[in-house]
């Protein structure tokens, strides 16, 4: 088995590449223009999540929402914001 060294350079290029395909599929996904506010299925595909994890990121206040009727709204914009806000630098 091959062993390779991971540089700091290497772990931020690797953040750099996912955060920029990250923004990619969150701007462009199924080629169509991104609803500005989204139900929780759609955060949770959007995400990668299950249905707990968003529980979760609601209750902690991590996620804000607006709820009208039995429905949950998530502000588009605010989950990207959340995902570049809470980057972290991985430094060795």
């Amino acid at each position: 088995m091959s062993r390779k060294i991971v540089t700091n350079e290497d772990l931020y290029q690797f953040k750099t590449e996912l955060i920029n395909e990250i923004k990619q599929i969150l701007n462009y996904e199924g080629g169509e223009s991104q609803k500005k506010w989204l139900k929780s299925n759609e955060v949770q595909q959007l995400l990668g999540i299950s249905s707990g994890t968003l529980q979760n990121l609601r209750v902690n206040g991590t996620l804000p929402y607006s709820k009208i009727g039995g429905v949950l709204y998530y502000e588009y914009q605010q989950i990207i914001n959340i995902l570049e806000n809470n980057m972290v630098n991985c430094r060795f």
